[in-house]
């Protein structure tokens, strides 16, 4: 069978995988099942943890017998363990399948090893088609499991002299209408949104996406609040739409692979100075999001803290990504470079 037809079969099975929940523990993965002759048998998709996936899915849209021989064409090299449901590599034997092909090598600790567990029964295995697009598709769970935590943006507003508040703790508003819109874009494109507790008892926040009349997205991150302390019960963040889950911990590393555990691959935050500068401090930022207002404020109200940069040698550099203008305010997007850095970008995840 061609190269062509086999990237072929597996644009139709991103096509599938699409389909698939764009958030929680499991990738969202496409399969499609060839003939030897190069037809499709049977097409699936994964349609979130607890169901058959993707390669069981088609598997099961076929007749005992009618995939001896055939050529299975996957997003995602098929799983080699038993979780709520059994190992896709084993199914894909029993079932006859003599060729797999797939994208992207699995990189979780249990489930990788699909491949060779194919290998082994004698299947042929063609890994790499597709790949990058595939990488690219995939980037936030893959970027999740491989770094045991959420790809992390840390977001502030400020004036051009870097505070984010009055002297008094006032900050509402220092940008403008279009920026604040920007945000709850922002907002809702995450799976959560993490304050500390500090934050969470000064400002009361909700931490909802809403429109630009204040009424709520279609879409909701996960509020999370970080720390010691116990978020009151009249909070606002109790009336999320969204469950709150609350990270009782000042690790935070611990707190942040609790939340990849729980299926939160982004995370957007918007934490005051003592937890941003924690997080930049354990290099556990991959992006930043920095707005900035045509004013300034002075005072003592500045975005981070200390970072325990002594010399000018030890500054942490960053990766200008972009600049944008939102009414009067600008949008500075960039990253850290050197050993903070992670990820190249939010949209395509590190390879290993």
């Amino acid at each position: 069978m061609s190269e062509q037809r086999f990237e072929a079969a597996m644009r139709r099975a991103l096509e599938l995988a699409a389909n698939g929940p764009a958030r929680g523990i499991n990738p969202r993965v496409g399969c499609v099942l060839l003939s030897p002759a190069g037809d499709v048998l049977a097409e699936g998709w994964h349609r979130g943890a607890g169901t058959p996936h993707a390669e069981v899915d088609a598997l099961t849209k076929l007749p005992d017998g009618a995939t001896r021989g055939a050529t299975a064409v996957v997003t995602l090299e098929p799983c080699n363990h038993t979780g709520r449901t059994g190992p896709c590599s084993e199914a894909l034997i029993a079932a006859g399948i003599t060729h797999v092909v797939f994208a992207v090598a699995d990189p979780g600790e249990r489930s990788r090893g699909g491949a060779e567990r194919l290998r082994a029964a004698g299947v042929e295995v063609t890994p790499g088609v597709l790949e990058d697009e595939v990488e690219g598709f995939l980037a936030d769970w893959l970027f999740a499991v491989r770094h045991d935590r959420p790809f992390t943006t840390l977001k502030w507003a400020s004036s051009l002299d870097g505070r984010t508040a009055a002297a008094d703790g006032t900050s509402r508003w220092i940008t403008g209408p279009a920026a604040r819109e920007r945000v709850h874009e922002q907002r809702a494109a995450h799976d959560a949104i993490l304050v500390g507790t500090g934050t969470l008892l000064a400002d009361d926040p909700s931490l909802t996406a809403r429109t630009a009349d204040g009424r709520l997205r279609e879409q909701q991150p996960v509020p999370v609040v970080l720390g010691v302390r116990e978020v009151p019960e009249g909070a606002a963040v109790r009336r999320h739409p969204q469950p709150l889950i609350e990270l009782k911990t000042r690790e935070l590393a611990a707190g942040l692979h609790e939340l990849q555990q729980r299926g939160i691959r982004s995370l957007y935050v918007e934490a005051g100075p003592t937890l941003a500068s924690a997080l930049v401090t354990a290099g556990l930022v991959d992006e930043f999001e920095i707005y900035l207002a045509p004013t300034l404020i002075g005072g003592p109200r500045t975005a981070l803290a200390d970072l325990g940069v002594g010399s000018i040698d030890e500054q942490r550099r960053l990766e200008l990504g972009s600049v944008e203008r939102l009414g009067d305010d600008l949008l500075i997007t960039a990253r850290p470079l050197g050993p903070h850095s992670a990820s190249p970008s939010r949209l395509a995840a590190e390879a290993e």
